[in-house]
């Protein structure tokens, strides 16, 4: 089951306007390199593990596939639409969807 938007990069006014909705997300790099990421910590690695892999159940499951930079209790995630050279629909949905996961919001402290 694959994403549906028109194939279409973002100006950088409707990049802003989407960026705003999403909570800790930021831009990083610029023209074609762009993405937009955030990073999601956890109490530790099998946490951080759990959450690496719910995300690529995500991404193929949409077929739309971010960066993954996995560190101990931390992981990075950046999003971009190659075919367009930019930012797309597809990866503001998808971000929106990474954050709606359980356990997305960091560590639980007793």
């Amino acid at each position: 089951m694959s994403l549906n938007h028109p194939a279409r990069a973002f100006t950088a006014t409707e990049i802003v306007t989407k960026l705003v909705k999403l909570e800790g997300w930021h831009l990083s790099g610029d023209g074609a390199a762009v993405v937009i990421e955030k990073t999601f910590r956890f109490a530790d690695y099998a946490q951080t593990l759990l959450f690496v892999n719910t995300v690529a159940w995500l991404a193929q499951a949409r077929n739309h596939h971010p960066e993954l930079v996995v560190q101990f209790n931390r992981c990075t995630v950046r999003y971009s639409t190659h075919d367009v050279a930019g930012l797309s629909q597809a990866d503001f949905d998808c971000a929106a969807a990474v954050d709606a996961l359980p356990g997305a919001d960091g560590p639980k402290l007793s």
